[in-house]
């Protein structure tokens, strides 16, 4: 096999990491699948779309998305999704696995960078001890434990989410993270520590209740610290941005919400993560939170990949309403269904819980939540009130603008009765004005995908790819089926050797025979994920990954095509040279040199008598 990395991880390790652990266990992990034929297909986690174009292959072990050309194995997934390298992805699916991935003395060697990341996370780790440890068990940090069971916080919750106390000393928490080992340069870049200007370090965090955040493999990465008395500087304080935390990717409580969310195929989103756990003290388990911004695309993708549906849950005040309004159409973009928790006007979820109780909030609030069209109508009524004459000719104006909207005659339907009965206008008028609103929306383009939302919305899948790839040249074909089915048959890629060798006229299709023909000289069994596992070139990775997805692998049952393909491989070059010397022919004609134009027609004859020998 060629290895990866410079030989860093054993070739049986990447085996045995690739052996046991199932693709489509591991993807199922983020993205809903369903079965469609051999494979699963879902939406893409790594762009938007609505129509599903990312397909899983539990028989070949690798994932394709029609859609980007995402591709791979595995390993490579659960890099892309965690943001992980090579080996720390191998390291997570062998633990996850239980293979040892340690041998002999060594560990798997890790760069700089990777160092520097593990580093983080332990320093993160030892500091989620350290401020749990002070709520829990120091004088000072009773002030914090008592303010939490006055929000309502249990002892038990206090516990399961880890909440701690960062004291009002200046330098705690830096001092046991130096006699831990920790490097305070490291640390701060981590986003523990602060410096000061005469070289020393504090600590970022002060007199704040702490509360740790995870990435989505439940590791420790940053913290939200709110201050107890709301006198002294802001609510809360977030970690900075830094290599582990980035708040546009980080959604809060999805480690611990992640199986909730695919065996309910529901995520509840909430506007913060006092909320989420609030939430779950109150039986939401599968709850999560932006951290400290927006929703933005990344946290949509993310939520889609996993649930059919998501209940958007914010404040009941304008601005969150106003930010739910935001949200809706992100969520949407990636298809799937989006509902809407409705909260009393001016109410947050920690004050409902408490003042109705959790089996108020889960039988009203979230079970109770409205389709967007019915909010965005709740929301409109609020902002022109249909009372009066002009109030609900304004009212049903709008209201309409919502209805056309609506992607099925159902739908809108249902709801013009609705606003015919509460505003005391005929079906027939509201349905004619709805008509001519289409028709306009419809010229304008507007009726069409809202292209503010950049969605992937081409039907993919195998036959748009099958439809692109008629378009290209016939050698180009031959050799992506050739390299399709090599990957697939050992036989077949050693006769294509002995033919062809390295004589693919396509770059990346001569590097992609190379190195099969390195892997079977040392494998003896086809394994396409294995194979493509041994690509160190993401480019030459991607393009193995779609050729076994979307190329036809079951030419080496018929030796005929077989050889046509290797003709019409060989018969490029010749074609090619004959069309440039026939260019040279004409030139040396044009400029009177009669020799050197009967010269080079004795050649052209020469590269047509070899041609037809193929």
């Amino acid at each position: 096999m060629i290895r990866m990395y410079a030989g860093r991880i054993p070739d049986e390790i990447i085996a045995a990491v690739l052996r046991q652990n199932d693709i489509v266990d591991v993807v199922g992990k983020y993205v809903h699948l369903t079965k469609k034929g051999r494979n699963f297909v879902g939406l893409c986690p790594f762009h938007s779309e609505k129509t599903p174009s990312f397909n899983v292959s539990p028989e070949k072990q690798i994932y394709h998305c029609f859609g980007c050309g995402a591709g791979g194995h595995v390993i490579r997934f659960v890099m892309n999704i965690e943001g992980l390298t090579f080996p720390e992805a191998v390291r997570s699916l062998a633990e996850e696995a239980g293979i040892v991935w340690r041998w002999g003395d060594a560990a798997l060697e890790e760069t700089p960078e990777q160092r520097e990341r593990k580093a983080m996370i332990a320093g993160h780790e030892l500091a989620v001890k350290i401020y749990h440890y002070v709520l829990k068990n120091t004088a000072e940090g009773q002030k914090a434990v008592r303010y939490l069971r006055g929000r309502g916080f249990s002892d038990k919750l206090i516990d399961e989410f880890e909440i701690g106390y960062a004291p009002r000393t200046w330098d705690m928490l830096a001092r046991y993270l130096a006699k831990n080992g920790h490097d305070p340069e490291t640390m701060e870049k981590a986003g523990l520590l602060a410096r000061r200007e005469d070289g020393s370090y504090t600590d970022r965090f002060r007199d704040r209740i702490m509360f740790p955040i995870h990435d989505a493999a439940g590791r420790p990465i940053a913290f939200s610290g709110r201050i107890i008395d709301d006198d002294g500087g802001p609510k809360y304080l977030n970690s900075p941005e830094t290599p582990l935390f980035q708040k546009s990717r980080t959604l809060f409580n999805l480690h611990r919400a992640k199986s909730a969310i695919r065996k309910t195929e529901t995520a509840v989103l909430f506007e913060g993560f006092a909320d989420v756990i609030k939430a779950w003290q109150a039986g939401v388990r599968n709850g999560v939170a932006a951290m400290g911004t927006a929703l933005t695309e990344r946290h949509a993708r993310t939520i889609r990949g996993m649930a059919k549906r998501v209940i958007v849950c914010y404040d009941g005040d304008g601005a969150g309403q106003s930010a739910a309004q935001k949200a809706i159409p992100l969520l949407e973009a990636d298809g799937g269904e989006v509902r809407v928790a409705l909260l009393p006007e001016g109410t947050d979820p920690d004050e409902y819980i408490a003042a109705h109780g959790a089996e108020a909030f889960l039988s009203q609030v979230i079970d109770g939540a409205v389709s967007v069209a019915d909010f965005r109508l709740l929301m409109l009524r609020r902002q022109i009130p249909p009372v009066g004459d002009e109030g609900k000719l304004r009212y049903v104006q709008a209201a309409l603008r919502i209805v056309a909207a609506l992607p099925t005659p159902v739908e809108r339907e249902l709801y013009v009765k609705r606003l015919a009965a509460e505003c005391g206008f005929s079906v027939e008028a509201l349905n004619e004005q709805l008509a001519g609103m289409r028709r306009q929306a419809q010229k304008n383009g507007r009726a069409r995908d809202n292209n503010q939302i950049r969605w992937n919305n081409v039907m993919q899948g195998a036959g748009g790819a099958k439809s692109a790839r008629a378009l290209l040249p016939a050698y180009h074909n031959a050799e992506r089926k050739l390299l399709a089915a090599m990957m697939e048959d050992r036989e077949l890629a050693m006769h294509v050797q002995e033919q062809l060798g390295d004589a693919f006229n396509v770059e990346a299709h001569a590097a992609i025979a190379a190195y099969l023909y390195a892997f079977y000289a040392k494998e003896k069994e086809p394994n396409p994920g294995l194979f493509i596992a041994s690509l160190e070139d993401e480019r030459l990775a991607a393009l193995a990954g779609q050729l076994a997805f979307s190329e036809d692998s079951g030419i080496a049952g018929d030796p005929q095509v077989v050889e046509d393909y290797i003709r019409e491989i060989r018969k490029f070059p010749k074609t090619q040279a004959i069309k440039q010397k026939r260019e040279e022919q004409q030139q040396a004609e044009r400029i009177g040199d009669v020799r050197r134009a009967a010269q080079i027609g004795m050649e052209i004859k020469s590269l047509e008598l070899e041609l037809k020998s193929l």
